[in-house]
């Protein structure tokens, strides 16, 4: 059996290039309402993106292009190719004027990442129709927006990480793997590898791995392996993709060493794969619940073409016959049970490590909403039915949220709330189900082309209308305490005064005051290391000098929750209070007072614990 043979099937209708182009440009703008229509209007969002947005921003300001840095100390979690393209945005020049909270830069490669993944998938749909579709440019804008309003793919893009963009490079590579398949001569056969070297540069090796899992479950069920061989040409593609990625990690491991290789490679990949970290304990079936968020409310639809590849493994004779141009479905089923598969096997467990399936999802999506009629088949009646079901459910909890909503019960978020119901966004995203569940009834009555972005429509008036200023109000709620504390430490501090954060640590505390910050939890060990600390942890940027020291600052600016500052151990400091904003305090505290009370702490049996190695102390 080879790439290229044909057997008879049902004919498509194949777009002109001007249907071709009005269709991109379409999925174009909708893929820029989606992800960027207010993308830098709120800040970071703690933990995790201040880390890598300041690692960018760093680049930017150092020059250093080569070792991502944050908060003085190197970050080796992920490969640079986030940070750089961060950097690229916040080297832009006036940067305060069209950014001014740095959030632009940093959740920019996220958005236009899944801009990309949209832009594949619809320009794949339009120059390979699937198998009887009449209307393929409705086709290619559904699955366009199956993606796109996809919840993980919702929050993630606009998230200043690496995820998203591992998510679309690795589209864009098995993209052009299957169409260059398909296309049976090997045309252009380089270019896939090519953005895999990018995807390596995100993420590290976890794309190549996902990339073999797909090629090779799809090899099996094609009984094809020579064709796609001979098609895709793995052993040069993979020269090539080494020599684009290779390099950073070699330059890297020849300036930092051991550190590097053991952060990197033993830590967050070796160690995330084969034992628990961070303490992402899950269950082994963690991934079959996200599987069902991750497409909600379409589920039922995905598991009806799941279904389908599934039983193709099982009955795959059958399959052989099919030619290489209808196989769209089958691939992505394979892309998507790689997915599975490989994070199923793994220790370490995150909701985001499911976004890289969302791409084949939304094909699996799209390939079961084709059908034109649902008369006499049963499963796929069942399939709409049960989205239109999920659909009412949602719309129905969005309107009983006055019996929810007061049950939220977040200390940092004491306002949420009460604010959440006075806005009355929560009854305007039950107000667009409603419409998506009556509009999406409608379609299932006859042969309604293109039925699926009869549901769509709605949502993504959802995403515009409610999602978006829902994620203004949390970001005015939980993050602009942060924000209006650091302007007070902007303005409070004296030069060499250090600074610290205890209790609720917030990286976006460095972000936004562009200092080093020396971070501790609630403890008493965490009093006796902060006072040690201060006299001496050395990193770039930051120098430890006992108060005995002539140039060393007899005071520290202390940012301290309030219920940190209740315990006993803090009391009775004598602290200058200079400012508050929302559960925070800033404080300026005397370091003779402060290392005082670490001696007496130390002489009760308190150890200190901060030169214990701790991979993600920032």
């Amino acid at each position: 059996m080879t790439a290229d043979s044909s057997a008879p099937t049902p004919s498509v209708v194949r777009p002109t290039a001007r249907q071709r182009r009005r269709g991109m440009l379409l999925i174009l703008v909708l893929a820029l309402a989606i992800f960027c229509w207010q993308l830098g209007n709120t800040g970071l969002v703690d933990e995790t993106p201040p880390l890598f947005a300041a690692s960018g921003r760093a680049m930017a300001e150092t020059g250093d292009w080569l070792t991502p840095r944050v908060n003085g100390l190197p970050r080796f979690d992920k490969p640079p190719l986030v940070y750089w393209l961060m950097g690229l945005g916040y080297a832009l020049p006036a940067g305060n004027v069209w950014d001014p909270l740095g959030t632009w830069a940093a959740r920019l490669p996220s958005a236009l990442a899944s801009v990309l993944t949209m832009l594949a998938l619809g320009d794949t749909l339009l120059r390979h129709p699937l198998q009887g579709d009449s209307y393929p440019r409705r086709t290619a804008i559904a699955a366009a927006l199956a993606f796109a309003l996809s919840p993980l793919v919702l929050i993630w893009s606009r998230t200043a990480v690496s995820d998203s963009l591992l998510t679309g490079t690795l589209a864009l590579s098995l993209l052009c793997q299957w169409r260059c398949y398909v296309s049976g001569s090997g045309r252009r056969w380089w270019l896939a590898w090519i953005v895999l070297a990018f995807a390596v540069l995100t993420k590290g090796p976890v794309a190549v791995v996902l990339t073999g899992i797909t090629l090779v479950l799809f090899a099996v069920i094609r009984r094809d392996l020579l064709g796609l061989w001979s098609s895709l040409r793995p052993l040069q593609g993979l020269l090539i993709t080494g020599l684009i990625s290779l390099p950073w990690y070699a330059a890297e491991l020849l300036v930092e060493g051991q550190p590097f290789w053991d952060s990197f490679f033993g830590y967050h990949n070796l160690q995330r794969l084969t034992s628990v970290v961070n303490d992402h304990l899950q269950p082994w079936w963690f991934f079959g619940p996200v599987l069902v968020v991750a497409s909600f409310p379409f589920t039922p639809l995905l598991f009806f073409g799941l279904g389908r590849v599934i039983a193709d493994f099982v009955g795959g004779a059958s399959f052989q016959r099919i030619p290489a141009r209808d196989s769209l479905g089958p691939f992505a089923g394979c892309w998507l049970l790689a997915v599975f598969l490989l994070f199923t096997a793994a220790a370490t467990k995150l909701p985001s490590y499911w976004l890289p399936a969302t791409p084949a999802a939304a094909l699996l999506i799209a390939s079961t909403a084709l059908a034109p009629s649902l008369q006499r088949r049963r499963g796929l009646l069942i399939a709409w039915g049960s989205t239109a079901l999920l659909t009412a459910i949602l719309a129905a909890g969005l309107l009983a949220s006055p019996l929810w909503i007061p049950l939220i019960q977040d200390p940092e978020m004491p306002t949420l709330p009460a604010e959440l119901m006075a806005s009355g966004l929560v009854i305007r995203a039950a107000v667009c189900f409603i419409v998506a569940v009556l509009l999406g009834t409608w379609s299932l009555w006859g042969s309604v082309p293109g039925r699926l972005l009869a549901w769509q429509g709605p949502m993504v008036l959802f995403q515009l209308i409610a999602l978006v200023p829902m994620i203004q109000l949390g970001d005015r709620v939980r993050q602009l305490p942060v924000r209006q504390v650091a302007n007070q430490v902007v303005a409070q501090r004296r030069p060499g005064e250090p600074l610290a954060m205890i209790g609720v640590l917030k990286p976006s505390l460095h972000f936004y005051t562009d200092q080093v910050v020396v971070y501790e939890g609630q403890s008493r060990a965490a009093l006796a290391n902060l006072a040690d600390r201060l006299s001496y942890e050395q990193r770039q940027g930051f120098q430890g000098l006992p108060t005995t020291e002539v140039d060393a600052s007899p005071s520290v600016l202390v940012v301290i929750n309030r219920g940190t500052a209740a315990k006993q151990h803090w009391q009775g400091l004598q602290p200058q209070k200079l400012a508050s904003a929302g559960i925070y305090e800033l404080w300026r505290l005397d370091r003779s007072r402060l290392e005082q009370r670490a001696a007496d702490l130390r002489d009760e049996g308190v150890v200190l614990t901060w030169k214990k190695p701790r991979p993600e102390r920032y």
